[in-house]
């Protein structure tokens, strides 16, 4: 009787034993391994599998990874090499031992993709095996989770609109949980029954489905409502000054309804982004790593290549050094964050600071930080595949001359303007001035626009939006042509009437066909219900905005989810979709910013929070956490959340005093909103047709849309005859340059070599401490970060306590500092057309 891969779950026999019963070539375990990316652990147990595999279903699955994964960049090279061998080459066949020595092994991966995933990545910290009776729905859980999403919901909104601003992640929780879960195990073990469903205070010992569902519930619930911005500059009297707009009513609504809409996408892209073996999401796979850290033992660790060391106490380890060490960079001697050390030679030297600097320049600097902040705001080197991080590497650095020369050249006056800003300039170089274009009721005014300037963006800023209209239509391009099998083989399974589990054959989806499913019409219904609150809540107050706008806004969402997240699962990049969305916004909005504004959150947003809801879906799926566990603890922490920030929000609006306002005493000027107001009067009231549309001063980037949809073609069909062609991930390579204005080359190209030593170097020659510690090591030192600012945060900067001296004042001295321009403005007192010469 042949055995279920889903309940294997024994290390594996002994070495001798396996080759007794003629596993060819586990003699060389290593090399074997190696090829396979597999541990040997993992190796021995498909080994013994492999055993009981029919000759039908080997070769079923070899040609399952030659059709499937082909185009996979995370998929083993060597496995899929050796598969095309087997299957088309000729010359191999003729050679009876070597191709059965390849059968052999072919044998092994057919086996370990039938039981395990087939990324090393995903087996280093997810457990191809499950036991049903631990549960994570818990009378500790539910305590836990909502008193940290009630905190960091508080936090998170409260501090949001300060400067500087504190933000708590879902990281924090994941660490502070289990010290309160080792707290309430004080509590009695008497259980309760309460509607048939029995329960304790103390369940017993607190294991990984509970410490999960509360990271997730966190997950969920440290986001602060997008809407709020809205209202922000709504309400307030230095922006549009509607007072109707602190009704809780209004604000709960909107903010209920951006959320739940997330929820319904969600459950409804399940069998593209969370089903497949292929949606790897590797963020999770941190976050699981961390996990396990808690709940193993140390009689169930295991040695990693001579490394004996727990995952908790390495986890300790890194976490306390970087806990204290960033102290230095943050606050004590900021210069190692940002050591733009080429520009203390001539501060004032305009040229130098451009190419070099790393606070406003492009950041060319071969020792830039010393910070592992400064590392990851782009991408974490540690978790992101290597494939990922140069291909965004090469997009930056390939755009990198294009900036220069705009600048140089001062192509549309970018000369005047400083070289990397993502700020909105005037003719005069200085920051535009909204109210000099708007009238009494904040809306757009012809003669007093004509009076005043066009709206001019700096050399980075350029690029991003040429690069931003390429990579919209790059990715639906590409989606088709790399993806269509994908997109296809989800479509069909919609209307298939096979089980789940027949469709996908991961490994993770058998386990978690044991627990009930939730429907699709359950996440239709949200969905449904969500657009009702929005346009419940636009048409019935007075914002002079159609309620169709979140039909409008969902739609574009609808578009753009599938072939977006598809990329962000298997490479961890998010192409977003705020400029797009800005842009369609104005163009169907012109002169209305509150109605731009919610056609961006009803886009953009719902993409983003879609995808941010599906990771977690992924998270629980690996987990293996029962589906309603968390589809309730999703929706019970976002109800918990949005009702939290939105009162904090009413309280911030009408109790304190003077706020958003420069003078404001406790520091909370609304920086963030500042500029979210700025952006929704240039791309609502100003209007896209101005700056993009005919005579506009950037009208030639529209044909970046093109350019974007085309250039992917080549690529593809080169990628089989120009070998070079198969490392190239165009979207991911155009979103490289997304990079400046702020950042620059100096938070990514540290990265670069970090990412090489151990998702290359470490992973392929000494795999089995990569996949015991690699992800620990990161999570450390990104949890160790974000509780250090939190500390330095109330500690010394809430006090408003200064360290004065060059190691904290010399990076921000002279042109790095302040962004000087490379050309004066002329005598006249302004560059460009003058008064009255543009429309």
């Amino acid at each position: 009787m042949e055995k279920d891969p889903v309940q294997v779950n024994e290390k594996g026999s002994s070495h001798s034993s396996l080759d007794e019963k003629g596993a060819v070539g586990l003699a060389d375990l290593d090399g074997l391994g190696a090829e396979m990316q597999a541990i040997p652990e993992h190796l021995l147990e498909a080994a013994e599998h492999a055993q009981t595999m029919s000759a039908e279903e080997i070769e079923e699955t070899i040609h399952i990874i030659v059709e499937e994964h082909g185009d996979d960049p995370n998929f083993p090279q060597g496995v899929l090499i050796a598969a095309r061998r087997y299957l088309y080459d000729e010359e191999l066949k003729q050679n009876p031992v070597e191709y059965q020595q390849v059968y052999e092994e072919l044998k092994v991966e057919a086996a370990l993709i039938l039981i395990n995933s087939p990324y090393a990545e995903v087996r280093a910290v997810v457990d191809n095996h499950d036991d049903p009776n631990i549960s994570g729905a818990t009378f500790r859980t539910l305590v836990i989770g909502t008193i940290f999403v009630g905190a960091g919901g508080f936090i998170n909104q409260f501090f949001s609109i300060r400067f500087p601003s504190i933000t708590v992640l879902a990281n924090v929780a994941q660490v502070l949980a289990y010290p309160a879960a080792m707290l309430m195990s004080l509590l009695p073990t008497r259980q309760f029954t309460t509607f048939g469903y029995t329960w304790s205070l103390n369940p017993g010992k607190f294991n990984q489905k509970e410490h999960m569902l509360i990271t997730i519930m966190a997950n969920v619930g440290f986001n602060t409502p997008y809407t709020n911005n809205i209202i922000w500059v709504q309400f307030l009297p230095l922006y549009f000054n509607q007072g109707w707009a602190a009704g809780f009513g209004y604000q709960i609504l909107v903010a209920l309804s951006t959320n739940f809409i997330g929820y319904g996408l969600a459950g409804l892209t399940r069998r593209f982004l969370v089903y497949p073996a292929y949606a790897i999401w590797p963020t999770n796979l941190a976050m699981i790593a961390l996990n396990k850290a808690f709940h193993t033992s140390a009689a169930e660790n295991t040695i990693a290549n001579g490394w004996g060391i727990t995952k908790m106490r390495w986890f300790l380890i890194c976490f306390s050094s970087m806990f204290v060490y960033f102290w230095f960079p943050d606050f004590i001697f900021q210069a190692l964050s940002f050591f733009n050390w080429m520009t203390w030679i001539a501060p004032n030297n305009v040229h130098l600071a451009a190419i070099t600097g790393s606070y406003t320049g492009l950041g060319l600097n071969p020792i830039p930080t010393f910070d592992w902040n400064q590392f990851t705001p782009i991408l974490d080197p540690l978790i992101y595949p290597f494939f990922s991080t140069f291909n965004t590497f090469l997009g930056e650095i390939l755009t990198f001359p294009v900036i220069v020369a705009l600048w140089y050249t001062n192509t549309w006056n970018t000369g005047y303007l400083p070289i990397n800003s993502n700020r909105v300039f005037d003719n005069t170089g200085g920051l535009y001035n909204i109210s000099k274009v708007v009238n009494s009721d904040m809306l757009f005014d012809q003669e007093k626009y004509s009076s005043y300037s066009p709206a001019y963006l700096a050399s980075g800023n350029i690029l991003i939006y040429g690069l931003f209209f390429a990579t919209y239509t790059a990715t639906l391009t590409h989606a088709v042509l790399y993806y269509r099998r994908e997109i296809s083989h989800g479509l069909k399974s919609v209307f298939s009437k096979k089980k789940t589990s027949e469709v996908h054959r991961d490994v993770h989806v058998r386990l978690m066909m044991q627990y009930k499913e939730v429907p699709e019409w359950q996440y239709f219904v949200i969905l449904v219900l969500s657009i009702a609150l929005g346009a419940i809540g636009i048409g019935v107050f007075h914002t002079e905005t159609s309620p169709a706008v979140v039909l409008y806004g969902v739609f574009l969402a609808a578009i753009f989810v599938i072939p977006i997240g598809i990329i962000l699962a298997i490479t961890n990049v998010q192409i977003t979709l705020n400029v797009l969305a800005e842009l369609f916004g104005g163009l169907w909005f012109p002169g209305n910013a509150i109605a731009m504004n919610y056609f961006k959150s009803y886009g953009y947003v719902t993409t983003a929070h879609t995808l941010n809801f599906a990771q977690d879906l992924k998270l629980a799926h690996y987990m293996h956490i029962p589906p309603y566990h968390t589809f309730i603890a999703q929706i019970y922490a976002t109800i918990v959340s949005s009702f939290v920030c939105t009162a904090i929000l009413n309280f911030q609006m009408t109790k304190i005093s003077g706020v958003c306002t420069p003078e404001q005493v406790n520091h909370f000027t609304c920086p963030g909103i500042n500029t979210f107001f700025t952006a929704s009067v240039l791309w609502g009231t100003l209007g896209p047709k101005r700056m993009f549309g005919a005579g506009g001063i950037y009208n030639s980037l529209l044909y970046c849309f093109l350019i974007g949809a085309v250039i992917p073609i080549p690529f593809y069909f080169l990628r089989k005859r120009v070998k070079m062609f198969e490392y190239i991930h165009l979207p991911i390579l155009l979103a490289g340059g997304l990079n400046y204005a702020p950042y620059n080359l100096s938070n990514l190209w540290p990265a670069v070599p970090v990412a090489f030593f151990f998702n290359v170097y470490v992973k392929k020659r000494y795999l089995a401490w990569w996949s015991k510690y690699n992800y620990i090591t990161t999570t450390a030192f990104s949890s160790a970060i974000a509780i250090s600012a939190v500390v330095i945060f109330f500690c010394v900067q809430w006090t408003n306590v200064e360290i004065n001296w060059s190691g904290n004042t010399r990076p921000f001295d002279g042109c790095d500092g302040t962004g000087c321009p490379r050309l004066q403005v002329p005598e006249q007192g302004f560059f460009g057309p003058g008064v009255g010469e543009f429309h």
